[in-house]
């Protein structure tokens, strides 16, 4: 009785490697015919991930919206509250919403300033600048706290 090949490995029961069945074109004709089989296996994994991925985006988005109406309400119950507690302790109610809506406001406008800031990182400044085959590349936008000092000038010893 002979052994057969290890069909794991596809060596012979004494290690060697079984001889090649045709030539390498028939080799080469094998693998090529293989190939859209092996493409439109992943092709189909992405589109079957990409089709779980839009539903749980869609449900991120949802949570989200369901997140910012809760977060809003608990933000116009704790400004009435402020508002109450400063009637409460003798404080026109005028004055309680007129602090209010200057702290909002003030809060607005600083957020609305760092969005600017941000926003010319939207750009990819590093990848253009790297992808680019220009000769001076465009400078990084700068926070004002990044901005360059202007160079002392040289102390001359008399």
């Amino acid at each position: 009785m002979s052994a057969l090949p290890n069909p794991l490995t596809g060596s012979e029961p004494g290690g060697a490697l079984p001889a090649p069945s045709g030539s390498l074109f028939d080799v080469l004709r094998s693998v090529w015919s293989e190939l859209p089989g092996l493409v439109s296996d992943r092709v189909h994994l992405l589109s079957l991930e990409l089709r779980r991925a839009g539903q749980a985006l869609a449900k991120i988005v949802m949570l989200i919206v369901a997140t910012a109406i809760l977060g809003v309400t608990a933000w116009v119950a704790l400004w009435g509250t402020v508002v109450g507690g400063l009637a409460a302790l003798g404080l026109h109610w005028t004055v309680g919403l007129l602090t209010v809506l200057l702290v909002n406001l003030t809060a607005a406008a600083l957020a609305v300033a760092r969005m600017r800031q941000l926003a010319a990182w939207l750009q990819l400044p590093a990848t253009l600048r790297h992808l680019t085959l220009s000769p001076v590349p465009p400078p990084p936008p700068q926070s004002p706290a990044d901005e360059p000092t202007p160079p002392r000038e040289a102390a001359t010893t008399p």
